[in-house]
């Protein structure tokens, strides 16, 4: 949900009075506006009287201010302003981050990444997934296995999808159904791409945990609820970037390949790597409060910790580490990230970010190098699909105008 502050998110509902006072107006009025559907509204439990929607409330006082400079609401609208485009995919409501109308933190724990993927794909969540599998040629997989391994895992993820497009006779059928089977087939590949083996049918996270972590068979769960909850966000950078490749008419395989793209940014997938290293830098929890106070020394930022989207702590990464200290409760690692946690509260009252919760999941179960990333990009994947489902069927363009602030031209 987004607000007139930006991205921090206020109360959800406002009631009459308050919602007639943001939009300066009376009270009859905002009832023609509720008539006229441009508000929503809703009994209140606690009262007789009806709670009205406050984004709805925010968005029209917005395209009220926005008449008088266009320019500015066109320009405002790629950075935190009003809403480019509808989805039925996720939103944050209340703190919380829902997939299709669901708690994303409750499926986390009671559902596959698999279900999700129907969820978000199909609409529904016991839709069979399906049962698509990408079979490369022997000799190009053994070596975009190991040029993969030497590169980070975004890159690596990254390298195969153009060869398995090129393998892929139906990659331009861009009917949902079809869509749908590329997607079950790019998942599979890219879950196998980042542990080194073959694409099989099995379960997402167990191909993860066999090749990563094959002595511990509770890292399924742990692995799983990262995966669900990394399966989208919103309309962030990787996911806008893959609907613009989709709305260019290109195949599933170039849309993830262009939402790793994006996420290979710092200010994006570099979440991870960010909190990796305040982990390392702390070493264990005894020096986890002093590694705090010498980057606030620094003016440095605290990576992990404070979600613009999650004022009052993102749902995502609690859970995680609070999984994480149940399955493994005596691990040094999850010791190391509850002081940096209470440190981080303690001096600047921020959370754990689901970046934090992956990273420290990754540790305590000693995953390999850069297995928080890998997690990032194979999850997403199912995001990705899922936006990219929405414009093909949108049929349009999303081509914006800039508008030139350049030289003039001449003669």
């Amino acid at each position: 949900m987004v607000t007139p502050a930006g991205p921090v998110a206020r109360s959800a509902y406002l009631s009459a009075s308050e919602a007639a006072a943001e939009l300066g107006i009376n009270v009859p009025t905002l009832y023609a506006y509720v008539s006229r559907g441009l508000i929503r509204s809703e009994p209140d439990a606690s009262s007789r009287r009806r709670r009205y929607v406050a984004e709805d409330v925010w968005v029209l006082k917005q395209r009220k201010q926005h008449r008088r400079d266009p320019a500015k609401a066109a320009e405002e609208a790629l950075h935190w302003g009003l809403p480019a485009l509808e989805s039925r995919l996720s939103v944050i409501h209340n703190g919380r981050l829902y997939y299709a109308g669901r708690d994303a933190v409750t499926l986390a724990t009671t559902a596959t990444i698999e279900r999700v993927a129907a969820l978000l794909w199909m609409g529904d969540l016991a839709a069979p997934f399906p049962d698509e599998l990408t079979d490369p040629l022997p000799a190009e997989w053994s070596t975009l296995t190991r040029v993969a391994r030497r590169l980070p895992p975004l890159e690596g993820l990254q390298l195969v999808l153009p060869v398995a497009a090129a393998h892929d006779p139906l990659a331009f059928d861009l009917r949902p159904e079809s869509v749908q089977r590329a997607g079950a087939r790019i998942l599979r590949l890219l879950a196998a791409v980042a542990v080194g083996t073959k694409p099989t049918r099995e379960p997402i996270a167990q191909v993860l945990q066999r090749h990563w972590a094959p002595r511990m068979a509770e890292a399924v769960s742990l692995l799983q609820a990262a995966l669900v909850l990394y399966a989208d966000n919103g309309l962030n950078p990787s996911s806008f970037t893959a609907r613009c490749v989709a709305s260019a008419g290109s195949t599933p395989y170039a849309l993830v390949a262009a939402g790793l793209a994006a996420l290979q940014g710092s200010k994006h997938g570099g979440a991870c790597e960010r909190a990796e290293g305040l982990l390392q830098e702390a070493r264990d929890a005894r020096g986890a409060r002093q590694a705090v106070m010498a980057r606030l020394r620094r003016g440095e930022p605290i990576p992990g910790f404070g979600h613009p989207l999650y004022p009052d702590g993102d749902p995502r990464g609690a859970l995680l580490m609070k999984l994480v200290a149940r399955h493994r409760p005596s691990s040094r690692e999850v010791a190391l990230a509850a002081a940096l946690t209470e440190a981080v509260g303690e001096l600047m009252n921020q959370h754990p970010t689901v970046d934090f919760g992956v990273v420290t999941l990754c540790r305590a179960l000693g995953l390999p190098q850069g297995a928080a990333l890998a997690l990032l990009g194979v999850g997403r994947v199912v995001g990705w699909i899922a936006h990219g489902l929405e414009q093909y069927q949108e049929g349009r363009l999303i081509r914006p105008r800039a508008r030139y602030a350049g030289e003039l031209p001449r003669g």
